[in-house]
């Protein structure tokens, strides 16, 4: 089953729900966030949530996909209640990417990056009740960076690179009682700067301050063990670079319960009302293939195990040298 939200042709917000090649819109809700702040307030799970409201209309994803109408699955009305968040070097083909942006001029030294997925392989997969090593951890931003599926993403001016990375989120409400919930999955572009992080790994929170995607439709349930889709760059509607890539827990080095809770075990990250979406990881980038993206370029993540594709193109602002001059009250 499929969550989805989107734009009528009359300009009103709905929330649609899809199960196979059917779907409708979920009555008495236009927003992802009430059907599940229902859910809760009800004591049961989005799924009992949604069969409790009927079907209303019914609905074509894929046109509104088309017109540009899909919204993020999730969003929140203040946009600083979305936390966007991820980890890093989680899969098991995600070093060694990593170690050739971050080598060391000694072979038998290991990089900090290789250290790290390592301490991963070795600990991020604990028994039932334990806690395991903490992953790489870093910080995307909040709502007024998330992009909705179809439109653009666009990279600052004072970026070195552009580059896309398909992954997997999990997107979590706070509830009222501080309890993380996870609402479902969901496809992600988690856009990233690999130049700049290849510069010097210290400047990788630079490097993921940059917009992301996510959707078109959120996966209800658990996530597959084991996740295949593709990857692709378009230009001039050809794929100049395409890709699979894995995901799902086994294809991964820590356990999606590990990286929940180094997440959420901070106080700040339980805030009740708050939106959360987590990326994955991954370890496929076109980047890794030398490939070097430019405006115009379209991105597409996709896998059938996410219902529609999720598609963006590349925009870039134009590169302003001047500092941001800061005013003394």
């Amino acid at each position: 089953m499929f969550l989805s939200q989107l734009q009528l042709s009359d300009g009103s917000r709905a929330v649609a729900v899809r199960d196979a090649d059917t779907a409708h819109l979920v009555p008495g809700v236009t927003t992802t966030l009430e059907l599940a702040q229902a859910a809760i307030a009800a004591g049961h799970g989005l799924r009992a949530e949604i069969g409790a409201r009927g079907a209303g209309d019914p609905v074509d994803l894929g046109a509104a996909l088309a017109d540009g109408r899909m919204l993020l699955p999730v969003d929140h009305p203040d946009p600083a209640h979305l936390h966007l968040t991820g980890t890093g070097l989680t899969h098991l083909g995600s070093a060694s990417t990593r170690n050739s942006m971050h080598k060391k001029a000694d072979p038998d030294d290991l990089t900090d990056s290789m250290k790290m997925f390592r301490m991963g392989l070795e600990g991020g997969r604990p028994a039932n009740g334990q806690i395991g090593v903490q992953p790489e951890w870093f910080w995307k931003g909040n709502g007024h960076n998330a992009v909705a599926p179809g439109a653009a993403l666009t990279s600052p001016g004072f970026a070195l690179d552009a580059g896309e990375e398909p992954e997997i989120a999990g997107i979590y409400l706070i509830a009222a009682d501080g309890r993380p919930v996870r609402l479902g999955f969901a496809l992600a572009n988690e856009f990233s700067d690999h130049v700049t992080e290849r510069g010097n790994y210290l400047w990788l929170a630079h490097s993921k301050l940059r917009p992301a995607s996510f959707g078109p439709e959120m996966l209800l349930g658990d996530l597959p063990a084991h996740v295949e889709g593709t990857s692709r760059v378009i230009r001039d509607g050809r794929a100049i670079w395409e890709k699979p890539f894995l995901s799902g827990e086994a294809n991964m080095s820590h356990s999606l319960a590990n990286l929940e809770h180094h997440h959420f075990k901070y106080p700040l990250f339980r805030q009740p009302g708050d939106l959360h979406v987590h990326f994955f990881g991954t370890a496929t980038l076109s980047f890794a293939d030398g490939i070097t993206v430019q405006p115009g370029d379209q991105f597409e993540i996709a896998s059938d195990a996410f219902g529609l594709p999720l598609r963006n193109g590349l925009t870039q602002q134009p590169h302003d040298t001047a500092p941001v001059a800061v005013a003394a009250l």
